[in-house]
């Protein structure tokens, strides 16, 4: 793979970390986490919300990376092979999450969710599948 079109994905994956980091703050509202929430213990819903704010941090940070730093993630150092796996195990773990931990059972239902679903999983494969690329680049094995 040519490093400028792998520089472009990474500069395109950070834009879909920063729409995925702003389409993630009406997630509350929609999924209604005030009312799902209520119930738990004062600390216990303050660590939801704090761990919910870390995510999101995480996911605007790595956008930011990605949009002003394409370049640094390909420069075959030990700090981009290191930051690009690790962005690739995140989304990999996500995925994981999603098909083998979630219990969806009282996910909302319809085609506007199910098509939203649908969206977000390619969009974390496609994270996965680019810093992987990004890292094996790295480390001279493509």
């Amino acid at each position: 793979m040519q490093v400028d079109t792998l520089k472009l994905m990474i500069f395109c994956c950070g834009i879909g970390h920063i729409i995925l980091t702003l389409g993630s703050l009406i997630i509350p509202r929609v999924l209604n986490w005030k009312k799902g929430l209520a119930h738990l213990q004062p600390l216990l819903r303050q660590m939801f919300w704090t761990y919910a704010g870390y995510i999101l941090v995480i996911n605007f940070s790595f956008g930011l990376v990605s949009i002003l730093g394409a370049g640094d993630l390909l420069n075959q150092s030990f700090l981009a092979k290191s930051l690009t796996l690790f962005i690739a195990l995140y989304w990999l773990a996500r995925i994981v999450i999603q098909f083998f931990y979630f219990d969806k059972t009282d996910a909302p239902k319809g085609l506007f969710f199910t098509i939203g679903e649908i969206g977000l999983i390619s969009l974390f494969v496609l994270f996965t599948l680019v810093y992987f690329a990004a890292f094996l680049y790295n480390s001279a094995w493509i």
